[in-house]
């Protein structure tokens, strides 16, 4: 947060540190978030339960999935740079990134608002063995539930495709330039690694909680496949929030600026 939003950092803008700024800023509203989800285990309290419900658990997995799509827009920025060299693509600017930055806060919000109005006007109350938020729903919020989640699941579908696909190709234009020899092949093979970091990342935080989520959506109200499905979605969720300590890496390969930030207070602090 330092890095990105004070100092003379705010002047090295473009197109990659918008969406660095924005994943950023998503991982630091997920922190926010993790306390009502603690209390909310952590305590009975039909309160803390409700504002959980309503507002902790939309709040955590909005900002979830703007992780997601921003990491995709990340991959996508290196793709078009790497991939297209000769071209200068219009959604590398800074002004480009910021509609995009904003139309994924607006479209991810816009659901996550809708839901928890209809929470609050329609919840009923019902007793439950577990701590889960499916036992307050009525029918209309359990439909938009279930309308959300799979909407959320095809985001995640696409961008993991997408990461796929531009891993796919920046590993076909390193093995075409180090058949050629060219002088550039080094250079590539680093922004391989980097895209690898990226994709690693993804698929260790976010695919383990897609596996589990789904099923566990539909099967909500089963008492013996959808108490199994419970604990393994609780579990990979866990999983899902542990991209908050992985994400720095990108920033780090990703970010010249960043890193040699991160070398001089490393050298400041052994001195």
């Amino acid at each position: 947060m330092k890095f990105y939003f004070c100092g003379a950092q705010q002047q090295a803008s473009g197109s990659l540190m918008v969406y660095m700024k924005n994943l950023t800023a998503a991982d630091f509203l997920l922190c926010l978030s993790l306390p009502l989800r603690i209390s909310h285990y952590a305590s009975s309290s039909v309160i803390i339960r409700q504002l959980y419900c309503s507002f902790g658990a939309c709040a955590i997995f909005l900002n979830m999935y703007a992780s997601i799509i921003f990491m995709g827009s990340i991959a996508a920025d290196r793709y078009v740079k790497i991939v297209h060299t000769s071209q200068m693509h219009m959604l590398q600017t800074v002004q480009a990134a910021n509609i995009i930055s904003m139309v994924t806060w607006i479209f991810l919000l816009v659901p996550a608002i809708t839901y928890t109005i209809l929470f609050f006007i329609s919840q009923e109350p019902r007793s439950s063995t577990l701590s889960r938020c499916g036992s307050l729903f009525s029918a209309s919020v359990s439909l938009v539930f279930k309308i959300i989640h799979i909407s959320c699941t095809i985001i995640f579908l696409v961008v993991f495709i997408s990461l796929v696909f531009f891993y796919y190709s920046i590993s076909r234009r390193v093995l075409k330039a180090q058949q050629r020899q060219l002088a550039s092949s080094e250079k590539l093979v680093k922004s391989r690694r980097n895209m690898l970091v990226l994709v690693s990342i993804f698929c260790v935080c976010f695919v383990p909680y897609h596996l589990a989520r789904l099923p566990d959506t539909f099967l909500l109200n089963s008492c013996s496949v959808g108490l199994v499905l419970f604990y393994l979605k609780e579990a990979a969720t866990m999983v899902s929030v542990f991209n908050v300590c992985l994400d720095p890496l990108v920033y780090f390969f990703l970010s010249k600026t960043f890193r040699a930030q991160v070398r001089k207070a490393s050298r400041r602090t052994n001195i």
